[in-house]
């Protein structure tokens, strides 16, 4: 397995790749690597000859009052985790590197930013479209890797793909759950024992509103209504946003049916957990 944080050595190696002909697959990735990310890893192992995991933090897409200080930062265990799914490159560029003192270029998706998570977290998407943008023409992959758990990032990474042409097939994998149901995410980590516990609410409220659904409830307020109602039940919890949504256009939807994302933004304790459930329903 190779590491580098340099630009050129990936550009290098990628050609190498493409010059063989062989399928070329990407997972670019935060760090603090968990099962989540193992999976897609693992997936992109079976479908691809390369594989390239890319771990950056990227700065430009945490505001002012987040968490870009105190992330998760772990490099030795994701190089071990790395080494034994056989990872065949890692790049891990330097903040200074991806954005030098002249950099005055930005990538804004202008239609699927605007809701969710986008609405709360201005600036974010921006900041997530301009590193992918800039890995993707880094790396040059035949396909990249991305988790349902940040269904929104997926979507507006599949926009950015498709409107500005880029040749990258894009692939979205279901997202990873603890026992008890919580998604995988490395920002868990920050939970208390106590907050831990309260933080199953999420997926409590998104099965309540699939088995209400799949029941035959289709009045979006009502779901809703049951949903806030399990997560304001804990102590700690603090609703940044509970949504039916149109799966394509993340447009809220006041009958359910086709295919519909339920998606949760809640604050536990101080740590902003996110998850959702996607649907096909019937008229």
């Amino acid at each position: 397995m190779i590491f580098t944080s340099s630009i050129e050595k990936v550009r290098g190696y990628s050609l190498k790749v493409r010059k063989k002909g062989k399928i070329f697959g990407f997972v670019p990735t935060m760090g603090a690597l968990h099962k989540g990310h193992m999976s897609l890893v693992d997936k992109a192992k079976k479908e691809c000859d390369f594989v390239i995991v890319s771990i950056f933090i990227n700065p430009i897409q945490f505001g002012p009052r987040e968490d870009l200080g105190r992330y998760p930062r772990n490099f030795k265990k994701d190089e071990n985790l790395l080494k034994k799914a056989g990872v065949n490159f890692v790049f891990y560029p330097k903040a200074k590197t991806m954005y030098p003192k002249d950099f005055s270029t930005y990538v804004h998706e202008i239609s699927l930013s605007k809701v969710l998570c986008g609405k709360l977290r201005r600036g974010h998407f921006s900041g997530v479209a301009t590193v992918v943008a800039k890995l993707f023409n880094i790396v040059e992959p035949d396909i990249a890797y991305f988790g349902q758990k940040d269904y929104q990032q997926a979507q507006i990474v599949r926009k950015i793909v498709d409107d500005l042409k880029y040749n990258i097939k894009i692939k979205i994998l279901p997202i990873v759950r603890e026992k008890d149901g919580l998604a995988m995410s490395s920002r868990n980590s920050y939970l208390t024992p106590s907050e831990r516990v309260q933080s199953r609410c999420l997926y409590q409220s998104l099965t309540l509103a699939r088995d209400l659904i799949r029941k035959g409830e289709k009045d979006s307020k009502r779901i809703l209504a049951k949903m806030r109602s399990i997560v304001k039940s804990q102590k700690s919890t603090k609703i940044d946003y509970v949504e039916v949504v149109d799966a394509n256009t993340l447009a809220r939807v006041n009958k359910i049916y086709g295919k519909v994302l339920l998606a949760v933004a809640v604050y536990v304790g101080k740590t902003r957990l996110i998850d959702n459930i996607v649907l096909n329903v019937k008229k």
